[in-house]
């Protein structure tokens, strides 16, 4: 045999069983489960017919009740310098959502509305109403869809860094982020991103030149792919089928909307304008990214506390068309 057919033959050879390694390793990963696990200070695993979530209870029980559900790729800690502030005077219960911190990682259920129903789920069990709830970005939606399917739950809405709308509010992530959710290559790449770049991709949820510290890394880690995959799509499926700002106005719950003015993935003045037609109250954050309450932990913690104690049940949003 000549040497360059004998070479052709092992060049083909070699790409099929990378081509067969990298089909199984996306097999694997994509099948990866773990189960839920206490860990952060205080936390404790609630059995909920959807899943186990971790939840963690600051301030006094008696107090009005203000609930935290973290964006993606996040955890309880994100809200780490917010809550000893917020439970002074308020009872706090911030949860991980499904896939996330400590939370049980299932291959499925992580539509919006399943997410949704999971807090729920928590929030009955530790006997809350009425709560001011405070989403950060995906948390946003999700604290969007409890108001939709449990609105007794949601006496008040506060939405952190996440746009009324899909289009038009320039959303973007970095490369490397993108190509972690293409099909076989992202799961190759899961297997072998070091530290640093899972840092860097974290970057764009902060003010440009943000440390970001090495537990929200640790936070990362704990995902598996399908929860870190399947995520983003079920957002998109959610908003896709109706507009944030559509399925708000629907709900009427009061809102208030933070933006940092440093934000990375949104036109923070775009998206607030959007939401200040609706009625919606509206503050924008100097020094602070898509993180305010990472990154300016006290202001925010402030807005929030604020807007929870005002008076009035009435909705500030205007129904659509008015």
């Amino acid at each position: 045999m000549q040497p360059s057919r004998r070479g052709a033959k092992i060049a083909v050879a070699a790409f099929v069983a990378l081509a067969a390694l990298l089909g199984l390793n996306a097999y694997v990963t994509g099948r990866e489960t773990k189960g839920a696990e206490v860990t952060v200070t205080g936390g404790r695993i609630l059995e909920l017919p959807g899943g186990a979530m971790q939840v963690v209870e600051r301030g006094p029980r008696q107090a009005s009740p203000i609930v935290l559900i973290h964006c993606f790729t996040c955890a309880i800690d994100w809200w780490d310098g917010m809550m000893p502030r917020l439970a002074r005077d308020h009872r706090v219960i911030a949860v991980d959502l499904l896939g996330h911190g400590g939370s049980e990682k299932p291959t499925s259920g992580y539509g919006m509305e399943d997410q949704a129903e999971l807090v729920a789920g928590a929030l009955a069990r530790l006997g809350v109403r009425r709560a001011t709830v405070v989403g950060h970005s995906l948390g946003g939606i999700v604290a969007t869809a409890l108001a939709e399917i449990a609105p007794e739950l949601v006496g008040r809405l506060v939405i952190v860094d996440e746009a009324p709308v899909n289009d038009g509010y320039g959303a973007h992530l970095p490369l490397t982020a993108t190509l972690t959710f293409t099909p076989v290559v992202g799961e190759a790449l899961w297997r072998v991103m070091p530290d640093s770049a899972i840092s860097d991709g974290l970057g764009v949820a902060f003010a440009s030149g943000y440390d970001v510290p090495d537990s929200f890394v640790d936070d990362f880690r704990r995902l598996t792919y399908s929860s870190y995959d399947s995520s983003p799509e079920a957002e998109d499926a959610y908003t896709d089928a109706m507009p944030l700002d559509a399925r708000l106005r629907r709900t009427g719950t009061p809102l208030l909307v933070i933006f940092g003015a440093e934000e990375q993935i949104y036109d923070p003045e775009e998206a607030l304008a959007a939401y200040s037609r609706m009625g919606a109250e509206t503050r924008l954050v100097a020094g602070a990214g898509h993180s305010p309450n990472v990154e300016r932990p006290a202001l925010t913690a402030a807005l929030v506390e604020r807007f929870a104690r005002s008076p009035g049940d009435g909705s500030n949003i205007r129904p659509k068309g008015r």
